[in-house]
């Protein structure tokens, strides 16, 4: 059995489909009872309702499992006090292997929600459990946040340069990642990067999807104001709006790549291209 965290979400909803489909059991964490069925419909074998910020329900989660995939919900204020109580719950459980979604150059200090994840990386290692983690780039499905915008006004909106060089990587490939780590030997301690094969502007993005969608879309950039009245209004809360916006500054002036090489071993194949992928999303 395999436990994973956050199963409702979007990332444990492609982990628990790849885990299943190499004829796992699967454990699924969620935090809404209405969960339950959606991660069981996926082919989860048992799926359990708990508050990860609660130790006693990591513990009862954890409970005669073999591996745990964690996963903090996203921007999370208590990401680290949450992974350190996953360890814990980890190391009495006496599972095998403990694999961390962890993110991308989380050495980034500027980044908040990177750094709280590098002081997880930081637990882990000094827990004495059997590890993996795992270091995603910027999935490309979070451009579907927009798709409409796309679609409709043939405009890719970002708060960010157009200019800002990014590695998206397909959660599909993420997910086939994670699948691999957990089922087959060799990746106990190890870190690996996880980035697509390109290196694009949000400029080169929209040409990408222009050429695919068969109309013009333009790379057009919003003001972190205008974003950031965007966010309040849709209910996002104070913590996280103010994270993402330092998130945004960064990309504004770094960008956010990496090196595909690690995936491409993992995978035995090169990751999804982000022409393929929005293939895959107009043929759906």
């Amino acid at each position: 059995m395999i436990l994973v965290t956050g199963a409702a979400g979007k990332t444990g909803r492609a982990i628990i489909r790849a885990l299943v489909a190499r004829r796992q059991a699967v454990r699924g964490l969620v935090h809404r009872s209405e969960q339950m069925q959606a991660v069981k419909s996926l082919g989860a074998k048992e799926a359990i309702v708990g508050d990860m910020r609660k130790e006693d329900a990591l513990r009862q989660a954890a409970r005669g499992v073999r591996a745990i995939y964690h996963i903090c919900p996203n921007v999370n204020p208590d990401e680290i006090a949450i992974g350190e109580a996953a360890i814990a719950a980890a190391r009495e459980a006496g599972v095998e292997q403990f694999v961390f979604h962890s993110v991308m150059h989380p050495q980034t200090e500027a980044m908040t929600h990177h750094w709280n994840k590098l002081r997880v990386e930081e637990a882990l290692f000094e827990s004495g459990l059997a590890y993996t983690i795992l270091q995603p780039a910027s999935y490309m499905q979070n451009v579907l946040g927009g798709w409409q915008t796309i679609v409709e006004r043939g405009a890719y909106v970002v708060p960010y340069s157009v200019q800002a060089r990014m590695s998206m990587v397909d959660l599909e490939d993420i997910a086939q990642a994670a699948a691999v780590v957990l089922t087959e030997p060799g990746h106990l301690g190890a870190t690996y990067e996880l980035a697509g094969p390109e290196v694009l502007t949000q400029t080169q993005v929209a040409e990408i999807l222009s050429k695919h969608l068969k109309r013009p879309v333009h790379a057009e950039q919003i003001t972190i104001e205008a974003w950031t009245r965007h966010a309040q209004a849709s209910g996002m809360g104070e913590y996280q709006i103010q994270t993402l916006v330092k998130m945004f500054r960064y990309y504004d002036h770094y960008g956010f790549w990496g090196n595909p090489r690690t995936l491409i071993h993992l995978l035995g194949r090169a990751p999804a291209a982000f022409g393929a992928f929005v293939e895959r999303i107009i043929d759906k």
